[in-house]
């Protein structure tokens, strides 16, 4: 009897084990339980996503800018449930330049490939150059960044091993550095991977007929070399297909996904990736406004060595992206998974779903164990900030869902009354709003405050205050709609909540969709004291 009890135990604590690993969203997930899913896949700003497979594993790199740590690592078993597992990048470089927030800069449109049983990333920051990271574990510690090549403005770098052992890299080039645009290289690199060997060749121009042609992805298939570029511009643009028999062209080009008469805006920049068993499929990003940019997946098949898209539903040649669709044929059924959102505090770190806003300092917060509660310290606002938009320690998460509830527990303890310390919820975007919890001649107060274009350095403004009884508050977030509407609420009590403040609509960071999360300030004069605790973060409906 006591074999058996010990033996449901274990059955019930490895059950709980598993639900506990496998987080699955209130609010969003594509996998509709009945052998189809829904687009998008990821309703989250995975910007510029690209796919990689090994074996039946497949991994997801993205776009993370300035937000550290960078180029987060998702995992799925049937390429349609993914696990945000790893970041590739915990600190970005060079470490002094970006332990200040360089909004919109960083880590631009990455490259995830699978060579000689390594992971390799690429990755070009428009300053200063193109980068590359490795693993033999992605979901293990990565190598340090290598400089492949020192450039200003080369971009959306992509490597391939040729069938001969050579190795080649294709790049875009950013207009605002390179003082051109829409216009791809390819160099000879490294059989490492590690070094770009020459000046390179330019091999397409898209002036005439696809301008802002970028996002490069290198592949190889049936004696030709495809390059996979977006071009068009990131809302209203197109899937361009270039191939050619000889690595440096000529290239034909064939257009492959357009947004036609979908609901589906600038369908492009992404990954193509085979199952073992042959399917094709195709990942892209959709420009969502304050959502972000999202991640859809599209069936593909090839005709005549080219590739198509999604659906052809006007009969001109030109995929469209479908909203539904039977998911891949992986063999087998997985359980359902999508990236964390809430997080409780109770493990002894931070969940994996949370970015700071610059390079982190272990000094920021602290999560010792055995404490339920978040510590974050009000560390003082950088000499020079005009608002939020110049601090570093914002503790930021992506908008998952189209319509969501953000809830949290906050309470802010003060060491010394002499300094204004400020803590709690933020919207962060080029415009800001946050409910901040303050004190003020011995009593504490919860503000409404909004930030419009805080990226042009704007003040921020108190629109409501109420009284608080005690330094402890509830607070939430509602969102709704295709325009991001927002809306604030507080409760002294946790049960019952008032709204405070009008409503307000979210608004794009650079390059990024709007963030929610949690801050803890002190003025910039302020040498030391005063923390806030916060009990969870939750993503409900």
């Amino acid at each position: 009897m006591k074999g058996r009890l010990c033996l449901f135990l274990m059955v019930i604590n490895f059950a709980f084990a598993q639900n506990q690993e496998n987080y699955v969203s209130e609010v969003w997930v594509a996998d509709q339980g009945d052998g189809t899913y829904t687009n998008p896949i990821l309703h989250a700003d995975y910007s510029d996503p690209d796919v990689t497979r090994s074996g039946d594993d497949y991994y997801m790199t993205a776009s993370s800018f300035n937000a550290a740590p960078g180029l987060p690592i998702l995992h799925s078993k049937d390429m349609l449930n993914w696990k945000l597992i790893n970041y590739a990048l915990p600190k970005q470089i060079p470490l002094e330049h970006f332990n200040t927030p360089q909004h919109g800069n960083g880590v631009w449109a990455p490259a995830i490939r699978y060579h000689n049983n390594e992971f390799y990333i690429y990755w070009g920051d428009p300053d200063f150059g193109i980068y590359m990271v490795k693993t033999d574990n992605p979901a293990g510690e990565w190598s340090e960044p290598v400089l492949v090549m020192e450039a200003k403005g080369a971009i959306d770098p992509c490597p391939l091993w040729d069938d001969d052992g050579k190795a080649y890299l294709v790049h875009a080039w950013a207009g605002s550095r390179a003082g051109v645009k829409s216009l791809l290289t390819v160099h000879k690199i490294s059989p490492d991977g590690t070094k770009v060997l020459d000046e390179g060749r330019h091999v397409f121009d898209g002036h005439e007929d696809h301008d802002t042609v970028e996002g490069s992805k290198f592949y190889k298939r049936n004696g030709y070399y495809y390059i996979f570029a977006p071009a068009g511009g990131v809302s209203n643009g197109w899937q361009l297909i270039l191939r050619s028999k000889n690595i440096y062209g000529p290239y034909e080009e064939k257009i492959a996904l357009e947004q036609g008469k979908t609901e589906i805006n600038g369908p492009h920049q992404g990954a193509w990736v085979e199952t073992p068993n042959g399917e094709d499929w195709f990942y892209h990003f959709q420009d969502k406004d304050a959502y972000g940019r999202i991640v859809h997946l599209q069936p593909m098949r090839w005709e005549n060595d080219w590739p198509v898209m999604g659906q052809d539903q006007d009969g001109n040649g030109i995929g469209e992206p479908v909203l539904q669709h039977k998911k891949p044929n992986v063999g087998k059924s997985f359980a359902k998974v999508t990236p964390k959102e809430t997080d409780e505090f109770t493990s002894d770190s931070l969940g994996i779903q949370w970015q700071w806003n610059a390079n982190p300092n272990v000094l920021w917060h602290a999560k010792l164990p055995g404490n339920d509660y978040l510590r974050l310290f009000c560390i003082a606002q950088p000499n020079g900030a005009k608002n939020l938009w110049d601090v570093p320690n914002l503790l930021l998460q992506k908008f998952p869902a189209p319509e969501f509830t953000a809830s949290s527990k906050i309470t802010l303890i003060l060491e010394d009354a002499e300094m204004q310390r400020k803590a709690g919820f933020v919207v962060m975007g080029r415009d800001y709003f946050t409910l901040t919890i303050t004190e003020r001649d011995g009593a504490f107060y919860l503000q409404q405050t909004e930030a419009i274009n805080a990226d042009k350095g704007s003040k921020e403004k108190v629109l409501e205050e109420k009284k608080l009884t005690s330094n402890t508050v509830y607070v939430k977030l509602k969102v709704s709609g295709p325009d991001a509407r927002c809306q604030f609420l507080y409760s002294e009590n946790g049960k019952k909540y008032k709204k405070i403040g009008d409503p307000f609509q979210a608004r794009v960071g650079k390059w990024i969709g709007a963030k929610v999360g949690l801050f803890s300030t002190s003025p910039a004069s302020a040498k030391r004291g005063g923390y806030a605790d916060v009990d969870y973060f939750r993503i409900t409906k």
